[in-house]
């Protein structure tokens, strides 16, 4: 479904469909909304007599209750609106779907066969070995040669790369700058593989790693020689958003960069879920904007005591700026389907059942807005907990602030300064900070609000910040602090 059809008549059915991620490539949007606290009366499904409740549900997490996995893409809305806010409407009919649903969760460590298996697929040769809390097999030394790292825990995230050698890591502080192991160097020239040749060369790729099934996209082209292939994989018989795996496929049909999971979620508890209509009113109740922003258009109340004209003109008028008169934006939702959405919550980050709406606004491209399906009486509003710093290592700006999960980094080539990439919200302002031992890196994300007594629509975005290292971070792993997990190099 696309927003630039030719003769875009408006459709009156819906369709289940999802609007594909971009993984590595910075498009396809995904934004996530928390439920609201109202009542879900008869949509909630009907439990067996006597089968115990599951317990409440908190989302957010870690991250303040910001949504998950994937950002405001360049280019695409904000599904909030900015201040005068999204209504979605559906231009059909939408789906009832299933009266429940389970989250899945990451269970267990991944095992050298598993890394060994997805090596074979993509043609990387060597053992796996483990520093720190990631596989890693690269080439010896600065040759020519893959690179994969995998974190141990699951889901076992994945980074896949091609380096074409040369000087790397330390040695490039001595010489002209270079791009460390593990950043990709796109591929000189050629023209890219067609989108058959493409899936074709990712098939082998999906099977490793079990998504066989997956929903595919080849459609997108990077610097003119490499196709972007996107997968979302199907987990327990529904479609998944912000858990896609993404390869990149050169001009010889080999792929040349890679990111995804490698373990796939286990099933966990099963909730009561609500209609696909009552997943979207939650999600126009999140997206009633954020007010004027900026200086308005009003003159100040005059000092106590001040005579005022009483014949002035629109005196006793209200006062309005020009964005307060402005009507919200609408977007028709001609799409709809019940899948499973990849978002954070108190006990680490799961795919949580959700709607997923295809959004086709007149004016630009479809994209993907979610909106909790959990029953919000299972549904707990999001901690902002406070993490206990590790002796040695410096304090939290603001012990308040929510604690912010690191995705993934990459290193600049002084091997020093690390590019930490992590989902936050749009009203914050955030850095980073790092302590660092001969065994390993330790990094955390600082948040502070732009504007603590104002409220801030729920929407998550990807964002990167860098921090400076003491010295060159060679072969030691990075750890997110907050959760004790490493950090998979991209």
């Amino acid at each position: 479904m696309s927003g630039t059809e030719s003769g875009r008549g408006r459709r009156t059915a819906l369709v289940a469909t999802v609007a594909a991620g971009v993984l590595l490539a910075g498009g396809g949007g995904l934004y996530l909304t928390a439920a609201g606290d109202e009542g879900d009366g008869g949509d909630t499904a009907s439990r067996s007599a006597g089968a115990p409740a599951p317990p409440p549900l908190r989302l957010g997490g870690g991250s303040g209750g910001t949504g998950p996995g994937a950002g405001i893409a360049p280019g695409e809305p904000d599904p909030g609106g900015g201040p005068n806010g999204t209504v979605y409407r559906a231009e059909g009919p939408l789906p009832q779907g299933p009266s429940s649903a389970a989250v899945h969760r990451p269970k267990g460590l991944v095992t050298s066969e598993e890394v060994a298996r997805l090596a074979g697929a993509l043609g990387v040769e060597g053992r796996p070995a483990l520093v720190g809390d990631v596989w890693t097999i690269r080439p010896e030394k600065d040759g020519v040669g893959p690179r994969l790292d995998v974190a141990r825990e699951a889901p076992g995230n994945w980074t896949y790369s091609w380096y074409d050698g040369g000087p790397a890591g330390d040695t490039c502080l001595k010489g002209k700058a270079c791009p460390p192991p593990g950043e990709v160097k796109p591929p000189a020239g050629g023209s890219p593989v067609s989108e058959a040749a493409a899936r074709a060369a990712a098939a082998p790729v999906l099977k490793a790693l079990g998504q066989d099934d997956a929903k595919v996209s080849a459609t997108q082209v990077m610097n003119g020689s490499v196709r972007v292939v996107n997968a979302d994989p199907v987990i327990g018989g529904l479609p998944t958003y912000g858990w896609s795996t993404g390869l990149h496929i050169g001009p010889d049909g080999r792929p040349v960069a890679g990111s995804g999971t490698l373990k796939e979620p286990a099933k966990g508890e099963t909730y009561p879920v609500v209609s696909a209509e009552r997943a979207l009113a939650r999600l126009n109740e999140e997206s009633k904007g954020t007010g004027p922003i900026g200086i308005g258009g009003c003159a100040t109340d005059p000092p106590a005591g001040e005579p005022q004209a009483p014949d002035e003109p629109g005196k006793d008028a209200p006062c309005q700026t020009i964005v307060d008169m402005a009507p919200p934006r609408e977007v028709p939702v001609t799409g709809a389907v019940l899948g499973l959405a990849a978002t954070d919550t108190a006990d680490g980050r799961a795919l949580v059942p959700a709607w997923l709406f295809t959004a086709d606004p007149a004016d630009a491209a479809a994209y993907t807005v979610t909106s909790t399906a959990v029953a919000a009486e299972f549904l707990v509003p999001p901690a902002t907990p406070s993490p206990e710093p590790t002796p040695g290592t410096p304090e939290p700006s603001d012990g308040t602030a929510p604690v912010r999960r690191i995705e993934s980094f990459t290193v600049a080539g002084d091997g020093r300064t690390l590019a930490l990439t992590f989902w936050g919200g749009v009203c914050s302002t955030y850095t980073a900070r790092a302590a660092e031992d001969p065994r390993q890196v330790r990094v955390w994300i600082d948040e502070k609000p732009d504007d603590p007594d104002r409220a801030c629509i729920l929407v998550a975005k990807e964002i990167t910040v860098e921090v400076e290292l003491e010295a060159p971070l060679g072969d030691r792993p990075v750890v997110d602090a907050p959760s004790e997990e490493a950090v998979p190099r991209r």
